[in-house]
């Protein structure tokens, strides 16, 4: 029988601490990009070959990266377009994952009405689910009641979901900077994450298993969300090959270096292909390129917990997060 899990949130805080990291890689494998001894002998066309290699190379990433990253986020989009055999190379990968004691985010930003969504969530979150994933990202711009499914689903398998609030690419202004009743409309959007994350705060840490994605490409956004959503985790993308820096994510983290995870893609996948690591076998490129990473963030990190530590009092060190009630 699967063990139930506990509380995404805490779940999630767990493996951050243990690992001393809040790097999450994304796995993104871009065929033209792939190590040549990989790719060369493929035949175009050969589905079953393009699967096994992209598997391959995904597994030794995932090896390559175990000690130092809290959470692997494939993108769902680079598996299915290899077909069938694309999405069994997926499925092995969450259990190669999880075996390690990886936290899964699935980036496969689902979002519908309904039954719909249901079944996306039945689909793909908690330990029973066909795909048993720890985490998916959704997409709430069908509406607040889309988002509903997934929230209820989440709550009842020890799951998580991380919503589309301010992502990092360049258009995102053209709908989620649009003013509504006052206030960008991504900042409706943050309402509604804290709001349906507060309903089911983790025991532990008080943090809530609905969490938001906030670009780093935007970091006066990004604080400015981190405020609206203190029981929040953020899953921030754009570090690295998209243009943000540690200190442009800086203001995801809480005063314990909690709170967010910081996603790399490209800049960790290929880093093989950077001068900075192309004198190294591609697999030791990309281990090293992980450690540096975590090692930039835990840099802006420590900055939270030491203002902590030197504002702490008796009376006044660690607030219960889960009592905190307030948007910003």
């Amino acid at each position: 029988m699967t063990e139930p899990w506990s509380h995404f949130g805490d779940r999630l805080a767990q493996s951050v601490a243990a690992k001393d990291s809040a790097v999450c890689v994304g796995l993104d494998p871009r065929w033209e990009q792939l190590p040549g001894e990989l790719t060369e002998t493929v035949p175009a066309g050969d589905w079953e070959a393009k699967a096994r290699a992209t598997e391959t190379y995904c597994r030794m990433v995932i090896d390559a990266v175990a000690e130092v990253a809290a959470v692997i986020k494939p993108q769902a989009a680079f598996f299915e377009l290899l077909g069938p055999p694309g999405l069994a190379s997926l499925h092995r990968l969450v259990d190669h994952c999880q075996r390690q004691g990886l936290l899964v985010v699935m980036d496969g930003k689902r979002g519908d009405i309904g039954s719909t969504a249901e079944g996306y969530g039945a689909a793909y979150l908690g330990p029973t689910s066909p795909w048993h994933c720890d985490s998916l990202t959704v997409n709430p711009y069908l509406g607040d009641d889309t988002l509903q499914p997934f929230v209820d689903r989440a709550h009842a398998t020890g799951s998580g979901v991380f919503v589309l609030v301010k992502t990092s690419n360049a258009g995102s202004g053209f709908l989620q900077d649009l003013e509504s009743d006052g206030a960008p409309v991504y900042r409706r959007v943050a309402k509604c994450v804290a709001d349906l994350g507060r309903t089911h705060l983790g025991p532990q840490t008080g943090y809530g298993a609905i969490g938001a994605v906030v670009g780093a490409t935007y970091p006066h956004q990004l604080a400015e969300l981190r405020a609206a959503m203190p029981q929040s985790w953020l899953l921030i993308p754009g570090y690295g090959a998209q243009g943000g820096g540690a200190d442009d994510v800086a203001a995801g983290f809480d005063d314990q270096g909690l709170g967010a995870i910081v996603n790399s893609s490209r800049g960790i996948l290929f880093a093989f292909r950077r001068d900075e690591y192309r004198h190294l076998p591609w697999q030791e490129a990309i281990a090293l390129a992980a450690r540096h990473m975590r090692d930039d963030l835990n840099r802006v990190r420590r900055r939270g917990n030491a203002a902590s530590a030197a504002s702490a009092s008796p009376a006044t060190a660690q607030p219960e997060r889960g009592n905190t009630d307030e948007m910003g």
